[in-house]
């Protein structure tokens, strides 16, 4: 395994524990405050939490094995299984914001039946108050090194971090409208939790769409298989690349591309050339990149 290989893992392990403890504190914090604050939305908001749990064991793991080198039976290594935990963290996003509107509607229901929603505590306003500023802090945080270690998993883990900090905002205002301005305005409770429940499908769905494209082997932008043919092409001895195909595989990219080089090279100089060009695909890629070129001699026009 190379050393930037362990490197990336060696970060994406720090980050995802330390999200962890977080989530497992503050997870605790709110059960106790949505308890004792008779909440419950805080109490909900406490089950979400406990959900990033899983999703921080789900990155550890599948970092462990997508970090893997290649081996007999997985010749382009194994980052796919770091795009499978990506769709995983999204299947339980979808989950938890389903749950999320499932109650919110039951309580909205329950109120226009003529039902009363209980006064919170004053401890269930604080503890959401406190989740948001936590979550948000270790969402960026988590992203910053997702991005940095270009880590779908990472990056998904971050927004569910960020999902929980949404859930709680919308805690702190229905806590916040139940607390302080009386029995009619219980009800902002459940709404405003059913709005933060469409941001956090919002979020799962479009996880989900981006693993689910990489799975299916969905070629890279358009955007930047263009600055791949720049690159193989900023030497004017290579010419008319075609046959471009590309695919992420986890964190890293595979490029394969055809390219014509002058037949009266030497098999010597076309290998330069294409080593050239595997270099500067690699310094602006990453050096797990993938890259198979093929050279073929420049067609001679046909005699007329």
């Amino acid at each position: 395994m190379s050393s930037e290989s362990e490197i990336r893992k060696g970060k994406i392990y720090r980050i995802t524990i330390a999200g962890s403890i977080v989530n497992l504190v503050l997870s605790l914090l709110k059960l106790v405050a949505g308890i004792v604050g008779r909440s419950g939305a805080m109490v909900a908001d406490a089950v979400h939490s406990f959900s990033d749990l899983a999703t921080d064991v789900v990155v550890i793991a599948f970092a462990r094995i997508s970090s893997k080198p290649k081996d007999d039976d997985h010749d382009y290594g194994h980052g796919k299984y770091e795009t499978l935990a990506t769709i995983i963290i999204s299947l339980a996003l979808g989950v938890v914001g389903a749950g999320i509107w499932i109650k919110s509607i039951d309580d909205i229901h329950f109120v226009f039946r003529g039902g009363e929603l209980e006064r919170p505590g004053l401890i269930a306003f604080v503890a959401a108050l406190v989740s948001i500023v936590v979550k948000e802090v270790l969402y960026r945080y988590t992203v910053r090194v997702g991005r940095a270690v270009n880590s779908p998993s990472v990056i998904a883990n971050a927004w569910h971090h960020r999902s929980d900090a949404l859930s709680s905002l919308g805690t702190l205002v229905g806590i916040g409208c139940a607390y302080f301005l009386g029995q009619k305005w219980r009800i902002a409770d459940p709404i405003a939790a059913l709005v933060v429940g469409i941001f956090i499908l919002k979020v799962a769905y479009d996880l989900f769409r981006t693993g689910l494209g990489e799975l299916l082997e969905a070629s890279l932008p358009a955007e930047t298989e263009q600055e791949i043919l720049q690159i193989v092409t900023s030497n004017p001895e290579v010419r008319e690349p075609h046959n471009l195909r590309t695919r992420r595989i986890g964190a890293a990219i595979a490029i394969e591309v055809h390219v014509r080089v002058d037949g009266a090279l030497t098999v010597a100089h076309s290998h330069e050339l294409t080593v050239d060009i595997e270099r500067r695909l690699r310094a602006r890629f990453g050096q797990e990149t993938m890259i198979a070129i093929h050279v073929e001699p420049v067609k001679k026009p046909s005699a007329a």
